[in-house]
């Protein structure tokens, strides 16, 4: 479905571009994840790029994902040798603890630079993820003002941008980066069933009932205690759905669109319950 799809906005390839210069500049890179898909929302590219940087993960939006499939994820990225964190961007709390570990690498940072002779340079850390997935939220938030654009659309960040947040540490924002082609499909449907790809060119009706079929396979009951359904037909859940909830078209017509659209905003913010699409492999 999405492995072959012309999705990948222009202004992304000389974003990427923009970011492998910067990278040069950087100390630290702070990735955000989602929570709910931690695989999936790994730019692979940040990997290869970022080699020999240090590396803070962050599993954003986790108060709409599984607490224990959480709790398992930050586990592995231990063992995996990251700086884990799990938080929701708006919490003063965990913004409190991603300043310690920052504070904490700055340090080490400031420690290296005055065996060299070097004095009073900041400690530069780049924040990168995928689209939607709460950069800018984060960054206003560690910030303690409204320094960067928000919002609930993909790409709405299109330019590097250095904030400074004390003395010591200066942020740089990257936009929201995809990579132009998914190996693995299923990548693909995660990502979009979570918001990071533009709907317009996406066959939402056919990702609705795709989400739908990992809800049955991953919390069973899911669907049922919001909406009733108790079908399996995967080709009339849409509509048993816009029945039930009397969305319709004239003639009293169930409106299969706007089931996914409804179902589509309600599995994004959380209101089938706390999920998780992925978890480790043991």
């Amino acid at each position: 479905m999405l492995t072959n799809l012309g999705w990948y906005p222009g202004h992304m390839t000389k974003a990427r571009r923009a970011m492998e210069e910067s990278l040069k500049l950087v100390d630290v890179i702070v990735e955000l994840r989602d929570a709910r898909i931690p695989l999936s929302s790994a730019n692979p590219d940040l990997s290869k790029l970022g080699q020999g940087k240090k590396r803070l993960v962050l599993l954003g939006k986790q108060d709409l994902a599984d607490p224990e499939i959480t709790r398992s994820w930050m586990d592995y990225f231990s063992a995996q040798g990251f700086l884990p964190l799990a938080l929701d961007a708006r919490e003063k709390k965990g913004c409190s603890e991603i300043l310690k570990q920052l504070g904490a690498l700055a340090a080490e940072k400031k420690a290296r630079d005055q065996k060299r002779g070097i004095q009073n340079r900041p400690t530069r850390i780049m924040v990168a993820g995928i689209p939607n997935v709460g950069k800018s939220t984060l960054i206003n938030s560690l910030a303690g003002r409204a320094s960067t654009k928000t919002g609930d659309k993909p790409g709405v960040t299109r330019g590097l941008q250095w904030i400074r947040l004390n003395a010591s540490l200066e942020l740089l924002d990257t936009p929201g980066l995809l990579w132009p082609k998914f190996d693995d499909e299923t990548v693909g449907i995660h990502l979009a069933l979570m918001g990071a790809i533009r709907e317009e060119v996406l066959p939402l009706e056919e990702l609705a009932l795709k989400g739908m079929e990992l809800l049955d396979e991953l919390y069973p009951r899911a669907l049922k205690e919001k909406y009733g359904l108790e079908g399996r037909e995967a080709s009339s859940r849409l509509e048993e759905m816009a029945l039930k909830q009397r969305l319709l078209q004239k003639g009293a017509q169930a409106d299969i669109s706007r089931a996914a659209v409804r179902f589509m905003d309600d599995l994004r913010k959380g209101r089938l319950g706390r999920i998780s699409l992925e978890a480790p492999s043991v």
